[in-house]
Formats: C-alpha cells, sequence, structure tokens
C-alpha cells in the first residue's frame, strides 16, 4: 500500500482523512444519511422570477440562525425552483418552517408549490406527517444506509 492511499482504522475512518482534517466527516460517514431533507419545488409565476430570486437571500439569513440545519441552497431549472434543505432531526426541520413562514407566504404570492419531498428516517418522517399534513408532502423513507 503506498504511503498516500487511505487506510482503515478501528474507528472506521482513514488515516489519510484525519491527517487532512476531515475526521469528522469520515468518522461519521455512517450517520450522514440519518438526517431529515425538504425539497420544496415552486412554479415561479411568468415574469416574477427576478422578484423570486431577490427574496433567497432573506430565506438563507433566517436560516443561518438555525442549529439543526445541515445545508440549504436553492437551484433553478427555467421557472421551477428547489429549495435543497436538510436537518439533523424532525424538530430541526419544524424550527425551520416556524422560522420562515412569514417569508414563505410571501414567496407563495407569486410562485406555485408544485411538489414537497420529505427525506429521512421512518421515525423521524412519522413526527411531520401531522405538522405537515396540509402542504400534502410526498414521503421518502430511508431504506438503506452506509455503515
Amino acid at each position: 500500500m503506498a504511503e498516500d492511499e487511505p487506510r482503515a482504522d478501528s474507528r472506521g475512518g482513514s488515516r489519510k482523512a484525519r491527517a487532512s482534517g476531515c475526521a469528522a466527516y469520515v468518522l461519521n460517514m455512517s450517520s450522514i444519511s440519518n438526517f431529515v431533507s425538504l425539497h420544496p419545488y415552486f412554479k415561479v409565476h411568468p415574469d416574477k422570477m427576478d422578484e423570486f430570486k431577490a427574496g433567497l437571500p432573506a430565506f438563507v439569513e433566517k436560516t443561518k440562525t438555525e442549529q439543526k440545519n445541515l445545508f440549504y441552497d436553492f437551484t433553478c431549472n427555467g421557472d421551477e425552483v428547489l429549495c435543497r434543505e436538510g436537518y439533523v432531526d424532525a424538530d430541526g426541520l419544524l424550527a425551520h418552517l416556524a422560522n420562515v413562514d412569514a417569508l414563505f407566504k410571501e414567496v407563495l404570492k407569486i410562485a406555485d408549490l408544485t411538489r414537497l419531498e420529505v427525506h429521512g428516517p421512518a421515525n423521524e418522517l412519522e413526527k411531520l406527517k401531522g405538522p405537515l399534513a396540509e402542504l400534502k408532502p410526498v414521503w421518502f423513507a430511508l431504506v438503506t444506509r452506509k455503515g
């Protein structure tokens, strides 16, 4: 084995990963898929994309204060916008929804929520089914996990 090749050790990580400062990520790979993610898809009304995009920084700023947020960003395809967001658990997702509620209501004046997906472990999804029922999400339960 070459010196720069990763080598597994008793903690499940690799020596190379720890040497490069990535130890926390590599050592926790088995739990990284145990989070809850929300995927709202929006169809922006005609001639409203500039206004829609102008409001996105406010969502990002609000989300920066959330301790259980793992990632949060937006992607676009024509007049469709997807928010990719992940949380440590169901409570983190619910805290986020409360945090951005006023902004979300404003966005719905210039865009339609066309699909909402929620992904995660079944026990976490169960905690969300009541609070998110009005939004009619599609539920994706985790069936495989590395580690």
